[in-house]
């Protein structure tokens, strides 16, 4: 860690900028930057594993699912993330306070008294219902070509979905996830408001010592360069993962059984 603060303020001196207050508080913003990807790191997965059921319910027959997962959805989507964050950490928060002398008996309150777990807790149910529209809109990319196929080789429907349809939605949905996780990235900076020192947090920290605007100007090249690692990373990862389809036939189709290759050609 400390090297890379090295390396990071001598380009940054190379370049032109005063170098002065970030010798000092240098570490700090790093750590920061490292309580981010931590929040993005836990926030991801939660969302995702609350996405699939969810987009399930949003392409179920039962319009009592369907219903409830598109007002999920609409919600979440519709209202501004610190809004919802603030929700949830001073609504919830009081609410647990009430409770404070059983979740003490518990051993639980050291988790409710930390507002690390109300940002985790509130980007996750933020982040699943972006997720599951994109993981509903692959899914609904599938030939219907596809699950025929799977049926006529007799296997479960959940076979079907598991091994067939989900393999191929999550490939087109590749792209639209990279998207999702820059926009959590950039979006976490508001946890610093439910007193978290990740990036945003610790440049107000600084800024309250040294009322240097200039930590600002930091802090938005830590996020340029975060971003643009993860986004170079996740083209490579996204480029090895769908090179089949580049050498695919001309003429061939996503998701497009042989015979309807050839029919075509």
């Amino acid at each position: 860690m400390e090297g890379l603060a090295s390396g990071f303020l001598w380009l940054a001196g190379a370049v032109g900028f005063d170098t002065g207050m970030m010798t000092t508080y240098g570490a700090k913003m790093i750590a920061g930057c490292g309580t981010t990807l931590l929040i993005v790191v836990l926030t991801m997965p939660i969302g995702a594993a609350i996405a699939c059921p969810l987009a399930m319910a949003r392409m179920s027959r039962n319009p009592v699912l369907r219903n409830l997962a598109a007002g999920y959805i609409y919600v979440f989507r519709g209202t501004p993330q610190l809004a919802q964050l603030f929700l949830i950490y001073a609504g919830l928060g009081t609410l647990f306070l009430a409770c404070r002398p059983a979740l003490e008996d518990l051993g639980l309150w050291k988790y409710f008294r930390e507002g690390f777990y109300y940002v985790i807790f509130a980007f996750s149910l933020n982040t699943a219902a972006y997720q599951a529209e994109i993981l509903r809109g692959g899914i609904e990319s599938v030939a219907r070509g596809q699950s025929e196929a799977g049926q006529a080789l007799g296997l479960h429907p959940a076979q079907i979905f598991r091994k067939i349809v989900l393999p191929q939605a999550l490939i087109v949905s590749l792209r639209p996830y990279g998207n999702e996780l820059i926009l959590v990235i950039k979006g976490s900076s508001v946890a610093s408001l439910a007193t978290v020192l990740d990036v945003m947090g610790q440049t107000r920290l600084v800024f309250s010592r040294t009322y240097d605007f200039e930590v600002y100007l930091w802090a938005a090249i830590i996020y340029l360069v975060t971003v643009e690692a993860i986004r170079r990373l996740w083209d490579a990862m996204e480029n090895r993962m769908t090179r089949h389809l580049r050498h695919a036939p001309i003429g061939a189709k996503a998701g497009a059984m042989p015979g309807e290759t050839a029919a075509a050609a």
